[in-house]
């Protein structure tokens, strides 16, 4: 079995470690760490900005990736706040406070992202395209999609996004939407598939610009070594890393 990774961050390490399970949430601590190193890869290639997460819930995945922004940088939580109740938005800001994402470096909405035009989602960004969007909210194949436009129409050069929940069993068809998202926008790759922990800490799909593949995928094969499935994913044609904590093969007799 692999490990899990280093995030590359001691404040995104001290946060996986003494307060990620006692967040409420479903995402892995595996998931967090590597989507933290990918944070700081953009920032050694030079990228820098803000970044979104669709769907923050209570904010266990929202404060791994606010810990490993620079300073000057923001983190926009966006929810509807109200699944299971109206008090997920107090909890959300609570367990930001609690674990040292301050108000001064996060903003959160309280907005349907779906209903959300580009143009509002980068005034709350103060005018700067995100260079690292989140996508965890209505586990739809038509919310899916309309998250899928407003982060392309949002997102900078060189920035990645991260679709939550990809492959699970519960959401079949959110993979039709990719797939859609895939051929409609050939300008856009799947850079690696992140392995799931458990069903509930389910598989991640990272997409990148198709520009950029190759220069982070270059990166990753030294960083990411020890976690790299060898067989990697096929997206026909396109071919992309898969990261697991179970990295086997299967035995052939």
């Amino acid at each position: 079995m692999a490990s899990i990774p280093h995030s590359g961050h001691p404040a995104v390490e001290a946060y996986l470690t003494e307060g990620y399970d006692s967040v409420v949430g479903m995402s892995s601590r595996f998931a967090a760490a590597i989507c933290a190193r990918l944070l700081r890869l953009q920032t050694q290639e030079g990228i820098r900005g803000p970044i979104a997460e669709i769907g923050a819930f209570e904010g266990r995945f929202f404060v791994a990736l606010a810990h490993a922004l620079e300073p000057g940088e923001i983190a926009l939580g966006i929810d509807i706040f109200e699944w299971p109740n109206p008090e997920v938005k107090d909890r959300f800001e609570a367990n930001c406070q609690k674990h040292g994402i301050g108000p001064e470096r996060r903003v959160t909405i309280k907005a349907d992202a779906g209903a959300m035009s580009p143009a509002e989602l980068l005034g709350h960004a103060r005018g700067d395209k995100l260079r690292f969007i989140h996508i965890d909210g209505e586990h739809s194949r038509a919310a899916l999609s309309k998250d899928l436009s407003l982060a392309t129409a949002c997102l900078a050069e060189g920035g990645l996004i991260v679709l939550d929940d990809m492959l699970h069993p519960g959401y079949p068809t959110l993979m039709v939407a990719v797939q859609e998202y895939l051929a409609a926008n050939p300008g856009i790759v799947p850079l690696c598939i992140i392995d799931r922990e458990t069903i509930v800490g389910a598989t991640k799909f990272v997409l990148c610009q198709r520009d950029w593949f190759e220069r982070y995928q270059a990166v990753m094969l030294t960083i990411f070594e020890e976690q790299i499935w060898p067989l990697g994913a096929d997206f026909e044609p396109h071919w992309c890393l898969v990261l697991s904590l179970d990295t086997r093969l299967a035995e052939i007799t």
